[in-house]
């Protein structure tokens, strides 16, 4: 059954027209432009999660500091020429002589809809990049052979051209590639993998909330869709989000089990929250375990407000608790 996003979550037809002939247009200019350019200077930041889990707010967190470069809106808008657009991006900002062009406003808010900011510079998920490289069918696992069909030297110098126009480390979520992990290792060097793992009984919440945001119906699948997605189907939306959240962590630790320590960066949104100057601290040991040194001074917030609150009934609660249980022989409390 195909469900219909909520008008203010339609695509506008005509700017993916546009979109569409401008990136045609300068793709294969990208493609003679990034050829000097054969692996990343700086660790590769990949935030790694389940759908609601807080990797919205800590991309911002990542963007905010000034210490890494981004996925802009902007940019997002450049999928099939980054590095052109990067350098789009940096004349119409920070060379925009006296904002005779545009007033960009540089601030990072920390707030979104459903992974979606405002703002030309504020973060943007960059799917549409992502899936010129990794074609996914209705699941986001490929198998062997799928993965030996990608351009992977291409996809790894569209990273260090970016990286190397900001001359920063580049960070960007990496959600798409939950079950690919290992592929990422084999093809880019230097990588550091932050995981950020919510209380599954408000990530779950969180998945049901969307559903209804984004759908208007808490039957619709929301977000990438595990291998497990063939049985999950035909359970109740309970079912199928306890299983999309306790499947799609299980495959992220199974992937993350087989990378190296100093490529693995492991958190809990709650401690997050309450702590990022101390999240920040591991993310510049991490770098220096892999030969970078980052002495940068915490300038970001001291914390930020935790938005696990209960918000479903009593009965939705124990179903739930019931289908995560189900799942994992966990039960979990609140």
């Amino acid at each position: 059954m195909e469900f219909e996003r909520r008008e203010e979550h339609k695509r506008n037809e005509k700017l993916e027209e546009i979109l569409k002939d401008i990136n045609g247009m300068l793709a294969p200019v990208e493609s003679q432009s990034i050829q000097s350019f054969k692996k990343n200077k700086y660790p590769i930041v990949l935030i790694m999660g389940s759908p609601r889990s807080g990797t919205t707010l800590l991309l911002q967190w990542l963007a905010s500091s000034g210490y890494f470069c981004y996925p802009t809106n902007m940019l997002s808008r450049f999928y099939e020429f980054p590095y052109i657009g990067s350098k789009i991006q940096l004349m119409l900002t920070k060379y925009d002589f006296n904002n005779e062009i545009f007033d960009f406003k540089e601030e990072i808010p920390f707030d979104s809809n459903l992974g979606k900011t405002k703002g030309a510079l504020a973060p943007n998920e960059f799917w549409y990049f992502w899936r010129r490289f990794f074609h996914f069918g209705e699941i986001q696992q490929l198998n062997e052979e799928e993965l030996a069909s990608i351009d992977h030297q291409k996809f790894v110098s569209e990273l260090a051209a970016i990286e190397a126009v900001f001359d920063k480390p580049f960070s960007m979520k990496g959600l798409i590639v939950n079950w690919n992990i290992p592929f990422i290792t084999s093809i880019v060097e230097k990588v550091l993998f932050i995981y950020i793992k919510r209380h599954p009984f408000y990530n779950i919440q969180s998945l049901l909330n969307a559903r209804i945001n984004y759908y208007d119906d808490i039957k619709a699948w929301y977000s990438f869709k595990p291998p497990e997605y063939v049985d999950l189907k035909n359970c109740s939306p309970y079912e199928q989000v306890a299983g999309q959240v306790y499947f799609t962590n299980r495959a992220i630790e199974e992937g993350l089990a087989r990378v190296e320590d100093a490529k693995v960066l492991e958190i809990a949104y709650e401690e997050f929250c309450q702590s990022p100057d101390l999240v920040f601290k591991q993310i510049i040991n991490k770098f220096k375990l892999q030969g970078y040194q980052a002495d940068w001074p915490y300038k970001g917030p001291a914390r930020f407000s935790n938005t696990n609150k209960i918000s479903l009934s009593c009965e939705e609660q124990e179903k739930v608790m019931n289908a995560y249980r189900h799942f994992s022989g966990e039960t979990l409390t609140l």
